[in-house]
């Protein structure tokens, strides 16, 4: 007895809340076809995506397209008895008319990444806002860590060498370590803006005077999709380090805020503390000069009335 084969059926529905240009986009990532193509699966037709499957493997092309966000169905094949009096020629392959509603002709499911390849030195793929503060605070702390150790290694060499030659060097070094660094925080700001479903040359936002001080912040707090995009595949759940490093980067950013709103009022009081010093030492002057006059002019009074 032969086992039962399966078959993945579709007729355009889609899941709650799931929009038709969201899921063409995600069918179009997992055929590895254009959205063109994937349209003519719209039409409201009954189109069977795959046939002659086992329900395990029916099962596993169902959670992708589900998770894709088109509502579709596996159904049984139907079992056919073979009898060789009855079978007739097969027809030409010359006279047999492609379907309109035809799938595209790709393997579904082994070769789509459920999640995109992470990779901090490139502007391909997508990343979270957890793992956007958590790659940033990273980045921050070696930079620093590089700038720290060229600066002590600099002064070190000025004061016993004294080569212009060697400063000319770390001038120059120093340089090309800042440009990396930049490099790579605009890799990581543009995956984020994929993650988004932006394109990455948003972040020019950066230089447009008053929107470019609220942009990074706008990366930080914005939640991304957790499906696929035009950008690939949705970035892989978050670990426990990346959720501790983004943490910590908030409070930092935190602490630094308050530090700045501290310091800026207290520089608000030495200003406020040297003006009343100031007003209060002009007043005293003015009243030390204007006694020394009140006492002459009795003293000339006295003079006027002996004459």
């Amino acid at each position: 007895m032969s086992e039962t084969r399966y078959k993945i059926v579709f007729d355009g529905t889609l899941l709650p809340g799931v929009e038709k240009s969201t899921a063409q986009l995600n069918l179009a990532e997992l055929f590895k076809s254009d959205t063109a193509a994937v349209e003519r699966l719209f039409s409201g037709q009954r189109v069977e995506l795959k046939r002659d499957l086992t329900q395990a493997d029916a099962q596993r092309y169902l959670q992708a397209l589900t998770e894709a966000g088109v509502d579709a169905r596996i159904e049984a094949e139907q079992r056919l008895e073979l009898n060789l009096d009855a079978v007739s020629p097969a027809p030409s392959p010359a006279s047999t008319s492609e379907s309109p509603y035809a799938p595209p002709q790709s393997v579904v499911g082994d070769a789509i990444p459920q999640y995109a390849t992470l990779n901090v030195f490139s502007f391909e793929g997508r990343i979270g806002r957890v793992r956007y503060l958590a790659w940033t605070l990273v980045l921050t702390v070696a930079m620093l860590a590089v700038v720290g150790v060229g600066a002590f290694f600099g002064i070190l060499t000025a004061a016993l060498l004294n080569s212009s030659l060697l400063t000319g060097l770390g001038i120059i070094g120093g340089i090309v370590a800042f440009i990396a660094f930049l490099v790579v925080s605009i890799q990581i700001s543009v995956q984020r803006l994929h993650d988004l479903g932006w394109s990455g040359w948003l972040w020019l936002l950066n230089f447009v005077p008053i929107v470019g001080s609220i942009f990074p912040l706008v990366l930080m707090v914005s939640p991304g999709s957790n499906v696929a995009n035009r950008y690939g595949a949705p970035p892989p759940p978050n670990t426990t380090a990346v959720k501790t490093l983004a943490w910590m980067w908030v409070a930092l950013l935190v602490l630094l805020i308050v530090g700045m709103v501290a310091g800026g009022l207290s520089s608000l009081e030495d200003r406020y503390s040297e003006t009343s010093y100031s007003e209060t030492y002009d007043s005293n002057n003015a009243d030390d000069a204007a006694e020394p006059a009140e006492a002459a002019a009795p003293a000339e009074e006295t003079e006027t009335e002996q004459e």
